[in-house]
């Protein structure tokens, strides 16, 4: 992989910040680490596990020996920082871009969305009028509440999206074949704990922003590889990664203008110039009573104590023979969200013996006490209904990953407690998808909080620099909405 060549540090005029400690190696301290690194800070890593991604990592499976990811991780075309970091750490080419959206019906019949060269909002119209899993009244209720989000989007209220659907004249064809699979899946959380404000905000920009914007990126290899490159990026640049190291307690030194952070490993302590803080909500919350007692933490910690999380079921299926020829799918009326055809979206899978299938059901609390055995003869059962080779194949093997705390819930008015990257404490900066980065809990709202803090660092430092990317700008007839 190309590096360009590492830059020194400046020695003015940074207010005395040259070094920094990131705690947490999840996308967000990765995105923050990559950037100031570049910027030529002196920055060191702390990731507790043995691996870096945080939520967004793979790992051996036990009981398979297979190598999986903890849960299929997808972008799309608007996830402008994401790319970015992706393209800065070189692995821009291990994705692989959809133009379409396919949706399979009970009986194998399928719909597909797909863009046109008319111009936005029109551009996937005409794939739209021609799809079967929605009836004229379906088309109807769904284009009147597209309608809804062309002109902008609403400011969080305490309205949900469950009453917004209801308000909309939705129909059941509509919420069940196309609300939920694209927004419960996409936020993760079920319609009446869905803030009507990150609903409009993922319909604009998937449908209706720009046809690139709405283009689904997908992994080509396993996400700890991906986001491992992100490692030796920080270390080309003569930064470090410290892997198996948490960070117990930190202590600010007024009289030196430093951090010391006391880790689990055989160094003890640590000195840096500058932190950031990019750990989960909840981690983030252990973590205050070990930091200085300073004006705004009982403010911090009781906005910590406002989140919930909402859990991922992934189902890992290991069959014998091809089972489908699409590479992914909305599975409709089922129990299951999304099927991904991961042995023929990852190259470096043997796939001509059979089908490695990962499935994916979002918001599902229903499936937490559910044992493994359960979950796959349902998993199993489904499938059959929309691709009838799965009767008679022969299952090889089967994991679940149960990821209960996989996103925080985005209810509405969660914006009045999610904090900014600034902190109750000097030199400290927050990072984390649950800060205020104005989008959910994605990737992309990881990378944004990530560089939005590092930015803050800059800032602080007397040598402000833009990290942040844009969104994408608006095309077609929607320009005449922005």
């Amino acid at each position: 992989m190309p590096t360009s060549p590492q830059k020194s540090v400046q020695q003015a005029p940074r207010h005395g910040m040259h070094s920094v400690s990131i705690v947490g190696g999840g996308v967000a301290g990765l995105a923050a680490a990559c950037a100031l690194a570049d910027e030529g800070y002196r920055v060191t890593l702390f990731e507790r596990r043995a691996y870096v991604g945080g939520r967004a990592s793979s790992y051996e499976h036990p009981g398979t020996g297979e190598v999986i990811d903890n849960c299929q991780h997808i972008l799309v075309g608007c996830c402008t920082n994401l790319i970015n970091l992706y393209h800065r750490i070189g692995v821009e080419d291990k994705i692989r871009w959809f133009d379409r959206i396919t949706f399979v019906e009970p009986g194998g019949v399928r719909s597909v969305l797909e863009r046109s060269a008319l111009p936005a909002p029109l551009h996937s119209s005409l794939s739209f009028l021609r799809a079967h899993a929605f009836s004229l009244a379906d088309k109807l209720a769904i284009s009147r509440g597209l309608m809804a989000f062309v002109r902008g989007i609403p400011e969080d209220s305490d309205q949900n999206f469950a009453d917004w659907l209801v308000k909309h004249r939705q129909t059941k064809g509509a919420i069940e074949r196309f609300w939920r699979p694209t927004l419960i899946s996409a936020l993760n959380e079920d319609a009446d704990r869905i803030s009507v404000r990150y609903a409009g905000m993922v319909i604009r920009e998937m449908f209706l922003r720009s046809s690139e914007a709405g283009r689904m990126g997908i992994p080509m290899i396993p996400l700890s590889d991906l986001y491992g490159q992100a490692m030796e990026y920080i270390r080309a640049r003569g930064g470090e990664v410290r892997l198996r190291t948490s960070v117990d307690s930190l202590k600010w030194h007024e009289e030196r203008l430093a951090w010391e952070l006391e880790t689990n490993d055989a160094t003890g302590s640590f000195s840096s110039d500058a932190i950031v803080l990019a750990l989960s909500f909840e981690a983030m919350a252990k973590l205050l009573p070990r930091m200085p007692q300073v004006p705004g933490v009982d403010e911090l910690a009781a906005n910590l104590a406002g989140f919930e999380h909402s859990p991922i079921t992934s189902i890992h299926l290991w069959f014998d023979r091809e089972i489908t020829d699409l590479d992914h799918a909305a599975l409709l009326d089922s129990k299951i969200d999304w099927m991904y055809h991961t042995s023929r979206l990852q190259p470096h899978r043997d796939s001509s013996e059979g089908s490695y299938l990962e499935l994916v059901c979002s918001a599902s609390r229903w499936l937490t006490k559910q044992s493994q055995e359960e979950i796959i003869r349902m998993a199993v059962a489904e499938l059959g209904r929309f691709f009838p080779t799965v009767r008679e194949a022969v299952l090889r093997k089967a994991a679940v990953v149960k990821e209960v705390r996989a996103t925080y819930s985005i209810r509405p008015m969660l914006d009045s407690i999610r904090p900014a990257q600034g902190s109750p404490w000097p030199r400290a900066f927050l990072a984390g998808d649950w800060t205020a980065t104005g989008w959910p809990a994605t990737m992309e709202g990881a990378v944004r909080s990530g560089y939005l803090a590092a930015e803050a660092l800059t800032l602080a430092a007397g040598e402000p620099k833009k990290l942040f990317r844009p969104d994408l700008a608006s095309t077609g007839l929607m320009r005449l909405f922005d």
